[in-house]
């Protein structure tokens, strides 16, 4: 299965659906299945002990995921989140971080899957989620 949505398209999507979030994302990659981007941490992201906090490292897996889902079933605003676990497994460094989003199931209704996040310039993974996201019935 292809994707349905090229990354200027998703990038187009998501300025014009959640203009609140300009210039937080930049897509890396999209293939089918995966997807890779970078969230721009600001001190706004950061918490005491100059770490990423626990949210903005949230805000990254969410937004990488909703956007693999995407990919895969084109543009629609209106998939959400039903289902986030993170483990959170070391500090992450106060750089950008890098979420690398897998779709493991895609389905009518559901989509399931992962995503592993690192501090950008490392390869040990600060965090680890497993989401579902609810896919709306085609209107």
């Amino acid at each position: 299965m292809n994707t349905k949505m090229t990354i200027p398209e998703m990038h187009e999507f998501l300025a014009r659906v959640f203009p609140q979030m300009k210039g937080a994302f930049e897509i890396l990659e999209s293939e089918p299945y995966r997807l890779k981007l970078r969230m721009k941490i600001t001190d706004a992201d950061l918490r005491p002990g100059g770490t990423v906090s626990g949210p903005a490292m949230f805000t990254a897996v969410d937004c990488a995921y909703y956007i693999a889902t995407l990919a895969m079933i084109g543009p629609e605003a209106l998939a959400v989140t039903t289902s986030c676990s993170i483990n959170f497994m070391r500090k992450p460094l106060p750089t950008d971080l890098i979420a690398e989003a897998r779709v493991i199931k895609l389905g009518k209704v559901l989509s399931v899957g992962d995503v592993m996040l690192f501090s950008e310039g490392s390869d040990e993974a600060v965090a680890h989620a497993h989401l579902t996201y609810s896919i709306p019935k085609p209107r």
